[in-house]
């Protein structure tokens, strides 16, 4: 429990720490000329929190959206944020303002994300030392430290998978399968943790000859692509079409062929030509996969494979919030290296820059919100 403890305590520090400038209206960061006088509505104002919070308040119903927001963006996109965040930040918003609710919403999911990614570590003895390895995941990668700090689902998303895979790994099949199911309803890619399960099914069935019968036995599982299912029966209640999340418009980023966020041809989202850390975090989560296998940890190496391999796909400047979910794996695959005195020392002279990253990319990733009225 002192460790749990330990975990939120920090939790709550460090996001307070990157919230604090904000707060306090710094003028100007001496030395690094990081302005923070617009206050808390910076970070409010990230993408795509913002969008969260229209959908928390109109459930995607097009002519409440158009009523209330004013927002430069076709009233068929909003099916592409999913349903789980935005019900959070509703229920909180009986309590705190719209943004703040977002926020603390995030903040939960945090929370609950790194107590997971604890129990995991310790349950099924990954390591020595659970609460270092939490640690370096609320840094590693940086984005992770930005995922936390704004309105984003990520880290919802990851305790759901974290949850489910525990779950699965004690053969409790029903719970695996019921936060499978909230992981589908906060972000899409949570189907690939149902094909993941499927590999890992066939894998052991062929690897061990098991009985069809005790297979069978995890029929729950079938709960999560049900769920997809669900979730577009509710936004053909709400919007009248099945298919709105996939008429959402600039919003599905998965490309044919593989390493299309380098083509410069229809690519929105890819940014410029600077994209050489896109290669290293495909070395990194590529050589994590290995790892995984390696250690035997079949069912953790066949889903951050196949998350792994559907980021090839991924035209999006983003390919490191997209990578998120494997992050977790990678911290498991790399422990000995983290573990290291070394790592340790090189990581406590990064925690400034990890700072400075994520000021600066929540100065500068501003959703255009004309007037907080309808959020508040």
């Amino acid at each position: 429990m002192r460790a749990y403890l330990k975990i939120v305590l920090l939790t709550l520090a460090t996001t307070a720490f990157v919230w604090l400038p904000f707060y306090l209206r710094v003028p100007e960061l001496p030395g690094w000329g990081l302005p923070f006088g617009t206050g808390m509505q910076a970070v409010w104002r990230n993408f795509d929190g913002p969008f969260y919070v229209i959908v928390s308040k109109t459930w995607y119903v097009k002519e409440a959206v158009r009523q209330m927001f004013s927002v430069p963006l076709p009233l068929e996109y909003y099916p592409a944020h999913l349903p789980f965040y935005p019900a959070t930040i509703g229920l909180l918003d009986f309590i705190f303002n719209g943004p703040n609710a977002m926020l603390i919403s995030t903040l939960i999911g945090s929370i609950l994300a790194f107590l997971m990614f604890y129990k995991f570590l310790s349950e099924f003895k990954l390591t020595r030392n659970p609460f270092w390895l939490t640690t370096v995941l609320m840094f590693l990668p940086a984005r992770m430290l930005i995922a936390r700090s704004i309105g984003a689902p990520e880290t919802w998303f990851i305790f759901f998978v974290l949850a489910s895979l525990y779950l699965y790994k004690k053969g409790r099949y029903f719970g695996a399968a019921a936060f499978g199911a909230l992981a589908q309803l906060t972000k899409s890619p949570a189907i690939i943790l149902f094909g993941a399960y499927g590999l890992d099914i066939l894998f052991h069935y062929f690897r061990n000859k098991s009985d069809w019968k005790k297979l069978l036995r995890r029929w729950p599982l079938l709960l999560i692509p049900a769920t997809v299912i669900l979730l577009f029966s509710f936004y053909e209640m709400q919007t009248g079409d099945f298919l709105a999340y996939f008429h959402s418009g600039d919003n599905f980023h998965l490309f044919f062929p593989p390493f299309s966020i380098f083509s410069p041809v229809g690519r929105f989202w890819t940014g410029d030509f600077w994209l050489e850390e896109v290669i290293w975090l495909w070395l990194i989560y590529g050589l994590t996969v290995t790892r995984l296998w390696k250690k035997k940890l079949y069912t953790e190496a066949l889903f951050s494979g196949v998350f792994f391999l559907s980021t090839l796909f991924v035209a999006h400047r983003d390919i490191a919030r997209y990578s998120l979910p494997v992050a977790p794996f990678a911290v498991i695959a790399w422990k000995e290296i983290l573990g290291k005195k070394e790592f340790r020392w090189i990581l406590v002279m990064l925690i400034l820059p990890i700072f400075l990253y994520t000021w600066n990319f929540i100065l500068n990733n501003q959703a255009p919100i004309p007037d907080w009225a309808p959020y508040l």
